[in-house]
């Protein structure tokens, strides 16, 4: 090395060497932006895919409490036949009534 290289390595240094760190902050600083880009981007896409499961099983538990308003209608229909029901034959007090 010359007199003269020295000399401008020895005073510029500093200066390289801040200007080396501002240069891997950068990189990193902008592995990073993608990184929380990416993690955003995931986020969204599992919010939208709660949002479907979630109205799936909304769905599901409408059809459901149908399927038990029905059931408990027609049971409530059993029942009412059941007290309906004469047992003694020939009665005609029975509704409808009968031949037997």
């Amino acid at each position: 090395m010359s007199v003269k290289q020295l000399v401008k390595w020895a005073l510029n240094r500093k200066y390289e060497q801040r200007k080396e760190d501002a240069s891997a902050d950068a990189a990193e600083n902008e592995n990073e932006r993608k990184q929380v880009d990416w993690l955003e981007a995931r986020l969204a896409q599992r919010d939208v895919k709660v949002d479907t499961l979630y109205s799936e099983v909304r769905k599901l538990e409408n059809e459901k409490l149908e399927l038990v308003y029905k059931l408990h209608e027609k049971e409530l229909q059993l029942k009412e036949v059941e007290m309906r029901k004469c047992e003694v034959r020939g009665c005609d007090k029975r509704q409808p009534p009968s031949d037997y």
